[in-house]
């Protein structure tokens, strides 16, 4: 007989909800929240900033003090979202704050690492709306943020993110690009984004000798997504799945240039990998590129950002920003 304490569904490791409601994610940074602050060894300073107190759309700012300390200097604006599947993760992580203030050190870029609302509390489209939201009030008149008024060139604005959040940053492009009077942005970064389908890929089939994930399984990610999102058509929902049949055509992205960084024992290398292909061959006039992290797993360089390959990437992406 079913009890309110009945899981009625989990993906190991990460999500847990309960029948009576109750939420248990067990893969949830909120334990390790950081604080913004200055962070000596990279020189970049952060603070939070709020842009809708009615469903507590934030974001957490870095400015190089490189940058800081020349008023006169503009430097391009990064806008990225974290990922955790829609359901967990947070712009406030330590795993963010760590890696962020690399990037915006390395690349001399201020960066807007938006927090938008999670499910299954807030199910998707909530997170695209509130992403969004966080996209216009960087474009707005009424942001009078002293930080991006100053510093930012609002002509190299990029927009980016890790799995969920590389997700995100294709349909926050694609909505510019289909946007009457909207600014395009200067580029866009996937980085090991989040797309799935019903149709399993070769990298998402086991068997003997392949090189396989630690971090997410096939069959984990069929469930996922239904559960974020409940009012799907399924897995080839073109939210998920921009490459299914009457998906909007990629052709319609509305920025100069695209990277795509995957890793080889990423679930979700193929996906990316696609993604490229795809760009490359519908004649997209933008510059799209691929960088491929041999050896490495899902978001590798959120949780070793000191190994060779991360720096690695991070080297790519300061050129990109360029």
């Amino acid at each position: 007989m079913a009890t309110n304490n009945e899981v009625i569904w989990e993906v190991p490791n990460y999500l847990r909800v309960y029948k009576d409601g109750n939420i248990e994610r067990l893969a949830h940074p909120g334990p390790d929240f950081a604080h913004a602050t200055y962070d000596p060894i990279n020189g970049v300073s952060s603070k939070d900033i709020t842009i809708d107190p009615k469903n507590n759309v934030s974001a957490r700012l870095y400015l190089p003090k490189q940058v800081e300390n020349q008023p006169e200097k503009k430097v391009p604006v990064l806008v990225y979202y974290h990922g955790g599947c829609f359901c967990l993760g947070s712009a406030f992580s330590s795993w963010n704050q760590n890696y962020l203030n690399s990037l915006s050190s390395k690349a001399n870029i201020i960066i807007v690492s938006v927090e938008y609302r999670l499910a299954p509390e807030h199910p998707l489209p909530a997170g695209y709306e509130d992403s969004w939201q966080a996209l216009q009030w960087v474009f707005s008149e009424i942001n009078n943020d002293a930080w991006l008024q100053n510093h930012a060139d609002f002509g190299l604005v990029f927009v980016g993110g890790d799995s969920a959040g590389g997700n995100i940053a294709h349909h926050m492009v694609m909505k510019i690009g289909s946007s009457e009077g909207m600014k395009l942005v200067k580029g866009m970064v996937l980085a090991h984004p989040y797309f799935w389908g019903v149709e399993r890929l070769e990298c998402e089939i086991a068997k003997a000798g392949h090189e396989s994930s630690k971090v997410l399984t096939a069959d984990e990610l069929d469930k996922m997504w239904p559960s974020v999102c409940p009012g799907t058509s399924g897995n080839d929902d073109e939210r998920i799945n921009p490459f299914v049949e009457g998906a909007p055509s990629l052709a319609g992205l509305g920025c100069e240039k695209v990277m795509v960084c995957v890793a080889s024992k990423d679930l979700l290398r193929d996906r990316g990998r696609v993604y490229y292909e795809k760009l490359k061959g519908i004649g997209w006039k933008g510059m799209v590129e691929l960088l491929e992290s041999q050896g490495e797993d899902h978001c590798f360089y959120l949780l070793n950002p000191g190994c060779d390959k991360a720096l690695e990437m991070i080297k790519v992406l300061v050129d990109f920003f360029k």
